[in-house]
């Protein structure tokens, strides 16, 4: 079992298709995307920031639990920090289990307590 956890700067690249894990019968991958409409109006970006170390520490603490409540394989985070435009990635999870069931619930419950535990904050900026 792993985790990996980052905090980068700007936006998260491109990535190629979720590479195998060995015993994997199941890789689950989202990407968070900036969109250019927050409350009906329109943005150029999203601007990120965090408490550090209290982000990563948290971060690697709720991928550890969610790893072994849901029994995973792997759970890799790459979250941004400063500013992401429109269109760009902000965040992505990739997991890894023996089935599909626990991949797709971890996720949801993964990113439900991210966004609701984890001190990193947006704010917006209009266009």
């Amino acid at each position: 079992m792993s985790v990996e956890i980052h905090i980068i700067d700007g936006p998260i690249r491109a990535h190629a298709a979720a590479t195998s894990h060995d015993g994997a019968g199941a890789s689950v991958v989202f990407d968070g995307i900036v969109r250019g409409i927050e409350d009906g109006q329109s943005l150029a970006a999203l601007s990120y920031e965090h408490y550090e170390p209290m982000a990563s520490e948290q971060l690697r603490a709720l991928a550890e639990d969610i790893l072994h409540k849901h029994t995973l394989l792997a759970l890799h985070c790459h979250h941004s920090r400063g500013r992401v435009n429109i269109g760009e990635c902000s965040m992505r999870v990739i997991i890894h289990s023996a089935h599909r069931k626990e991949a797709l619930a971890a996720m949801g419950e993964f990113i439900d307590r991210l966004k609701r535990d984890v001190p990193i904050w947006k704010s917006v900026i209009w266009a």
